[in-house]
């Protein structure tokens, strides 16, 4: 189950959020123009077969390129949103792990780093122990070990 609005001034609306329902699914995005983008290529290439001509092949072309400018959209601001959360999240373990382990926040996969955001201040450092000793080593393992949830309302 996922929720649908980030805006904070909705958070009071929502529930509050957990593993089951961290991910994000804006309706919008990716339901409406998703669909609108595939149905344009479905249509643009049942016309190219139905009737080849120069216009139907542009019509293809084009609806190829707004399923690339769809996904790419996508794929670039999550690049920077998972710069932004690996500086917040050395940012974090700068001021909260021990000594021994802020040595080693540098092993830690960016991957690694964005699952570990959903995990509170106290529970933080049982963690990256774990994961730097090869126990938890996926996003979702790391996820699922985070007994009290530390939600991230704002993201992209």
């Amino acid at each position: 189950m996922a929720y649908i609005s980030v805006r904070p001034f909705l958070r009071g609306s929502m529930a509050e959020q957990n593993y089951g329902n961290h991910k994000k699914y804006v309706l919008g995005y990716h339901g409406v123009v998703f669909g609108f983008v595939v149905l344009t290529l479905a249509w643009s290439v049942k016309q190219l077969v139905s009737g080849p001509s120069l216009a139907s092949a542009i019509q293809v072309i084009t609806a190829m390129g707004l399923m690339g400018v769809f996904f790419y959209a996508r794929i670039f601001a999550l690049q920077v949103q998972n710069r932004l959360i690996r500086l917040e999240e050395q940012l974090r373990m700068a001021r909260v792990l021990p000594d021994d382990l802020k040595a080693k926040v540098g092993d830690l996969r960016v991957s690694q780093l964005i699952a570990l955001r959903f995990a509170p201040d106290d529970e933080l450092s049982a963690l990256v122990r774990r994961v730097l000793a090869g126990e938890l080593t996926s996003q979702d393992d790391i996820k699922r070990a985070i007994v009290r949830w530390r939600a991230d309302y704002v993201r992209a």
